[in-house]
């Protein structure tokens, strides 16, 4: 039998009326009850007490038992514990959007790289060194690769170290050689006639690496993916066999898509969460992009960071050479290795960065450049510029700079520094602007320091005195401590009090504030700590 469709029986709706059927009946009276949400409520609390406060008022006869132990109210509770979660991860995401108030790693570098601007990798310890034979030489002497290397142990960590002697000229390193290869010192270059002693070396904390490939991809910017890491700062080099044979000529930028031409040899290096890195290259738009089935050799070396400091001369190894055996020894403190660049810093000087615009015409396009500028033989500074008329038509910059020694120290620039930074500068200068840089002067502090806490937190005694300690010390951070900043007694005892366990502090050597130049900077020296229980 076939049943027709306007025959099927209804169904009819229950008499009584629903709770839905109810909120749809009530009409402008319902409407006004959604004034009752508070709809910025975020916390636990307030969603709870919001909640609770809207039954009362939408059920005021449906529902009475209010009590802490009513399955009622531990499934509204459940609600607002659910709804504090939800609001908490909503303003955690849209704060992830903008820099400004982005703290995820990952989310600050990929708003950076919006804007052409790269987080910055690690850079290696370098130190001055020098070679003597314990024969005289009268040729040439070669370095076998192997003999190159020295291993020590960081004071840092404990952990191992490597590092790799080099031949300098001019201040700066010879460009790395691509398989570890040999170094050759001439007679010429001796501090004296027979040869037996070469002051220009250097001694680079880090370990060499080699990699090989073909490009083979169809991506419009080819890449090639480094195996090992963390990758030192600008201690990446490129080779491509484009034109038959391996060239050099392919050079880093800071960002491939600003900073190169349709035919110009360049790349950049990306780096990621654990700091290996990718080599990108350009599309034939905006830089050259190397050809299908053409082989590459990369060059780059791995450690870096503040555990390659060795502040002391502590390198005294003997070396192997083609004429006999010699020592190599450090002629200056191994400094300059510092970990990989904080987001803290990034996020500060990277728009900075952007409105420089790879140029430099105003001081705070010098006060951008310097904040992020790295040493191809290591290490970075801290600087501040200034200017004065030369004569009517040029103006001379001064850039007063102290390169970081490690995390915490500052130090003296190196003459190496300081000729790689103006070397790096003279063609994004004014050709009107003479540039000169200057040593910032550095003002030593020695504090002594007495916290003042109850009784009862006597057995935390130590505790209390290392969280003070470590308090005082980062407030003297160079990445808090800039150029021209005294010193205020009375804000650093507010810092102190935000410990929880100190009820207050004095500090015992310094009264009155501090006030320094321009050029100078305050560097903490010596620090006690003393406590006193009350």
């Amino acid at each position: 039998m076939t049943t027709n469709y306007n025959e099927v029986t209804k169904i009819p709706f229950t008499t009584a009326e629903s709770d839905f059927q109810k909120l749809l009946n009530t009409g402008d009276a319902y409407k006004d009850k959604k004034d009752l949400v508070d709809y910025a409520a975020t916390d636990f609390v307030t969603l709870r007490d919001s909640l609770i406060s809207y039954m009362k008022a939408v059920y005021p006869t449906d529902y009475q038992n209010f009590s802490e132990s009513d399955f009622g109210i531990m499934f509204t509770e459940l609600v607002a514990y659910m709804g504090a979660i939800m609001s908490f991860k909503a303003d955690a995401l849209a704060n992830e959007n903008y820099l400004s108030t982005a703290k995820n790693r990952k989310n600050v570098k990929k708003l950076l790289e919006l804007i052409g601007i790269r987080l910055k990798g690690p850079t290696s310890a370098g130190a001055n060194a020098k070679m003597v034979l314990d024969v005289a030489a009268g040729s040439n002497v070669t370095i076998t690769a192997t003999n190159r290397i020295f291993n020590l142990t960081s004071p840092l960590d404990g952990g191992a170290l490597q590092f790799t002697l080099y031949k300098t000229s001019n201040g700066k390193i010879s460009a790395m050689d691509s398989n570890n290869s040999d170094i050759v010192l001439t007679t010429a270059e001796s501090a004296n006639s027979v040869g037996r002693t070469w002051n220009n070396m250097a001694l680079l904390e880090g370990s060499l690496v080699q990699e090989t490939g073909v490009f083979n991809s169809t991506d419009v910017f080819k890449t090639i993916n480094l195996t090992e890491g963390p990758v030192i700062e600008n201690s990446v080099q490129v080779y491509v066999n484009d034109t038959g044979a391996y060239g050099g000529g392919y050079t880093q930028v800071d960002n491939i898509m600003s900073a190169s031409g349709p035919t110009d040899k360049t790349f950049d290096v990306l780096y990621d969460d654990t700091y290996t890195a990718v080599v990108r290259f350009g599309d034939g738009v905006v830089g050259s992009s190397p050809p299908n089935s053409s082989s590459y050799r990369v060059l780059y070396r791995v450690g870096g960071g503040d555990r390659g400091n060795i502040l002391g001369a502590v390198i005294n190894a003997p070396v192997i050479t083609s004429e006999g055996n010699g020592t190599v020894s450090n002629t200056s403190v191994a400094t300059g290795g510092l970990d990989a660049e904080t987001i803290q810093n990034a996020k500060r000087y990277g728009p900075l960065v952007f409105k420089q615009q790879n140029r430099l015409v105003t001081l705070e396009d010098y006060k951008a450049y310097l904040s992020r500028y790295s040493s191809p033989t290591g290490g970075q500074a801290i600087g501040i510029p200034t200017t004065r008329k030369a004569y009517s038509s040029a103006n001379i910059i001064d850039l007063y700079v102290l390169q970081k020694a490690t995390e915490t120290i500052l130090q003296k620039a190196t003459v190496e520094y300081k000729v790689n930074l103006l070397q790096s500068i003279q063609d994004l200068k004014m050709l009107t602007d003479e540039v000169n840089v200057v040593d910032g002067l550095i003002r030593t502090l020695d504090l002594v320091v007495t916290v003042f806490c109850d009784e009862a937190f006597r057995s935390l005694e130590e505790k209390i005195k290392n969280s003070a300690a470590t308090t005082i010390r980062n407030h003297f951070s160079y990445t808090n401590f800039g150029f021209g900043e005294g010193f205020v007694p009375q804000e650093l005892n507010r810092l102190i009090y935000d410990i929880t366990e100190i009820r207050y502090s004095t500090i015992d050597n310094v009264k009155d504030p501090i006030q320094v130049n321009f050029n100078e900077i305050i560097q903490l020296n010596n620090l006690t700590v003393n406590i006193s229980f009350i």
